[in-house]
């Protein structure tokens, strides 16, 4: 059992600093400074709160279920990084790339990922169309936490799965 933990490990690793690596691209560090805040506690609570407010009719049980999945997402990250300490690839890997001010919290898992995923889930499931945009959206998102350093590919992983999860349940509890 702990050769295969070691080769996943190993795998996690090399996948991290294949997207690390590219840090001092200009452009790149730009685009994934800009994305992984949408991701961010500012953005997700504030997009759930104006999407509450502005919906009417079905879209208003959508927007309950999105902030629902937003606030019920937080409680298993919050246990999961209490309960499985991993430090931050930045951390422990080296030669890894990151911006000035790190997070300094534990790594697994992606809080970031999780927050985005958990928010639109619902609508996806009520608009599928919309999937078109926001898949793509939260890939970049979860890609710019390996990218910055402060994820490890597994991280990002489970948060999206956290996320998606979160999403569904509060979609299913609300829509049907």
């Amino acid at each position: 059992m702990m050769r295969w933990i070691n080769v996943f490990y190993g795998f996690d690793c090399r996948v991290f600093q294949t997207v690390n690596r590219h840090f001092d691209k200009k452009l790149l560090n730009l685009f994934f400074r800009v994305v992984t805040h949408f991701g961010g506690a500012d953005i997700t609570i504030a997009a759930a709160f104006v999407l509450l407010f502005i919906s009417r009719g079905e879209t208003r049980l959508i927007a309950i279920a999105s902030a629902l999945a937003l606030s019920a997402s937080h409680i298993p990250v919050q246990l999961a990084k209490r309960l499985l300490p991993r430090k931050r690839p930045y951390l422990i890997i080296e030669k890894t790339k990151f911006p000035a001010n790190p997070l300094q919290d534990h790594s697994f898992p992606s809080g970031h990922t999780t927050a985005f995923f958990s928010v639109v889930t619902p609508y996806i499931l009520f608009l599928p169309q919309l999937s078109f945009f926001l898949i793509p959206l939260g890939l970049c998102v979860g890609i710019s936490r390996i990218y910055l350093g402060l994820h490890y590919p597994s991280d990002v992983l489970a948060g999206g799965i956290l996320g998606i999860g979160t999403g569904i349940l509060c979609f299913c509890l609300l829509w049907f």
